[in-house]
């Protein structure tokens, strides 16, 4: 079956990235640090912040930190199997090796988007869903118990929109030859996915929300958990990964056309 083929080579990957990682344990140690050491600064300015108020766009505080906690674990995630791939793309362009992945009997976007993998983002995750579980357990409201059970689910799709976002960033490389300096440019906007909804107004929250959908990615999981199952945006978050996967693979498709013919 092809999902079990394609299983056993992610897998394969999978274990030759870790022992690949894990022959050099001083900067395995050292990123795991600074992951948690950014985290633990993000907790920090939230505590602060509730030392001067108690909500914050209508979010208290054991909310927000659900809030950031949720993102991080989104981001901790997309980095574990996917970011670093994605933003390898632009190199292998660049230096023709992209050739290797079209001669194989797989999908070149798959074989792309899963060859290397991340075990010190792993350790990363963890932590935060540890947060994640102390602030649900200081949530004032009672606990959605449905909104429980979906968050996993809500969890993975906004992993597929970062996915689908930088897919769609870093395909330009096919068309232009600095690609890879959007990656910054990605990040300081992926800030906007721990902020709450509420707290964006006009256009600036429709855009956010539906064109580019961070304010969706952490907000959705997050408020699932205290308030209840919103069907709207559940329904929302559901169809603009949908979207955004067809639309990233459009655009890579597009690309893999064009550096054929230039290679040819």
């Amino acid at each position: 079956m092809p999902f079990a083929r394609y299983a056993r080579i992610w897998l394969a990957q999978i274990r030759y990235s870790t022992v690949r990682e894990l022959m050099f344990k001083s900067n395995f140690l050292l990123w795991i640090a600074v992951d948690l050491a950014w985290f633990g600064l993000s907790l920090a300015f939230i505590q602060f912040l509730y030392l001067q108020v108690n909500t914050i766009a209508g979010w208290d505080k054991w909310e927000m930190i659900l809030l950031v906690a949720t993102n991080n674990l989104v981001q901790q995630i997309f980095q574990t199997f996917l970011m670093i791939n994605c933003t390898n793309l632009p190199e292998l362009v660049r230096t023709g090796k992209l050739d290797f992945f079209l001669a194989q009997p797989a999908s070149p976007q798959f074989l792309v988007s899963t060859r290397k993998f991340e075990p010190g983002s792993v350790v990363s995750c963890a932590v935060a869903l540890v947060v994640c579980g102390v602030a649900i357990a200081h949530l004032p409201t009672r606990l959605s118990w449905l909104g429980l059970a979906l968050y996993p689910l809500l969890v993975s799709l906004g992993v597929l929109i970062h996915y689908a976002l930088m897919l769609m960033l870093m395909s330009l490389s096919f068309w232009m030859t600095r690609a890879q300096g959007f990656i910054n440019a990605y990040y300081s906007v992926f800030q906007i996915a721990r902020l709450p909804r509420e707290a964006f107004f006009g256009v600036t929250k429709l855009i956010f929300t539906w064109a580019i959908p961070l304010l969706l990615i952490a907000n959705v999981p997050a408020r699932t958990l205290f308030d209840g199952v919103h069907w709207t945006d559940l329904t929302g978050l559901v169809a603009v990964t949908a979207v955004l996967l067809s639309l990233s693979r459009m655009v890579f498709l597009a690309g893999l056309r064009r550096y054929g013919s230039a290679s040819s």
